[in-house]
């Protein structure tokens, strides 16, 4: 059911208070024409109710020509605010930035990060925003993933499709997904609730298996048959399977950049409200399908740039794809087997899984 004008100021006047918005704040909404309206309005008047100084920074649309599709994450990196150096200078003075347009991966992103402002993304519509709606118990459950990642050695992902794979981390930071911005220099995305890292340089190794059913982002499509991937020294080095592998390795072909084939970051979901499902029920250009990326107990991997995880790869084409079923071993520990979460710090009370 669509979610009226009240409710999602009440929302945004939630997610701002878990944010730490109050009367000595700062808050810029960033929006340009393809930003959801009701968004916007909401991020500023629910700022206003808790005191903030807020403010708005609109920007015109870009196109980069080698882009293609309208789906915002399938070319990153470049955005209206590239090379716009009056509108960061808007947006530097910000304590909070609500972005409702998608800076992730790009160099501006980044620096706003360095120097203090935090950051929220906001682009999902706002029914996926009420059922995903952030609590402090999500932190708690990513807070303790992200706390075992961090000490973490050796990644392993196994699958009875078929996935074999393994890589060293510890180079690159752990990354936290739950949903609100709080702390200085943080970047968060609601709706969320997933964790990732990204593999030591060089050490990723073995085979990856799409399964039927696994997502693939940016298509927003459900594979119609297997892939394998073979993965040897970070890189993806081969493409087996049907139509599906054949249209996937052209896709990124299409790039002509080497880097799109490197194993970005991994991770697994952790929100139980979240559904494998949804992506079914909403128009490609609707959502960016955050319920396929964090659902509960799904490995995701990516593929291409690590520039914000301080790495050197500042490609454009990224893929999220998540896959069901798998399990996901720390150090020989597992944190998820066969897509159920095992740590009980990461465990939902009363949670079943529903019938996939």
């Amino acid at each position: 059911m669509p979610v009226g004008d009240n409710e999602l100021l009440n929302m945004f006047e939630h997610v701002l208070r878990l944010s730490r918005v109050d009367a000595t704040q700062s808050v810029a909404v960033l929006k340009s024409s393809y930003s959801n309206p009701k968004l916007a309005w909401a991020a500023m008047e629910a700022a206003q109710r808790l005191g903030a100084k807020v403010y708005a920074v609109e920007l015109p649309t870009t196109n980069h020509a080698s882009a293609m599709g309208n789906d915002l994450t399938a070319y990153v990196g470049d955005t209206p605010l590239s090379g716009h150096k009056a509108a960061q200078q808007a947006l530097a003075g910000a304590d909070l930035v609500v972005d409702t347009m998608l800076l992730l991966h790009s160099p501006e992103q980044t620096e706003m990060l360095k120097n203090g402002s935090r950051i929220l993304l906001v682009v999902e519509p706002p029914e996926i925003l009420a059922r995903l709606l952030p609590t402090e118990d999500d932190k708690r459950r990513v807070t303790a993933a992200a706390k075992r990642l961090q000490k973490a050695k050796k990644f392993e992902v196994r699958s009875k499709a078929g996935t074999e794979f393994v890589c060293s981390v510890g180079q690159y930071p752990t990354v936290s997904e739950y949903g609100f911005a709080e702390e200085r220099g943080r970047w968060d995305h609601w709706p969320s609730g997933f964790l990732f890292t990204w593999p030591n340089e060089g050490t990723a190794r073995g085979k990856i298996v799409i399964d039927v059913g696994d997502i693939i982002f940016p298509f927003k499509s459900y594979a119609q048959s297997k892939v394998t991937l073979d993965v040897k020294d970070g890189y993806i080095t081969k493409f087996s399977g049907g139509f599906d592998a054949e249209y996937l390795e052209d896709y990124m072909k299409t790039f002509d950049d080497p880097e799109v084939f490197a194993i970005s970051h991994i991770g697994w979901g952790l929100q139980p409200r979240a559904k494998w499902s949804a992506l079914g029920l909403y128009d490609k250009a609707e959502s960016i399908g955050i319920d396929g990326r964090a659902y509960y107990g799904g490995f995701l991997f990516s593929t291409g740039p690590n520039t914000e995880a301080g790495g050197s790869r500042n490609t454009a084409c990224h893929m999220d794809i998540p896959l069901r079923r798998c399990s996901v071993l720390l150090d020989g520990e597992e944190m998820v087997r066969e897509g159920v979460v095992v740590p009980a710090d990461q465990a939902v009370p009363g949670f079943k899984r529903a019938a996939e």
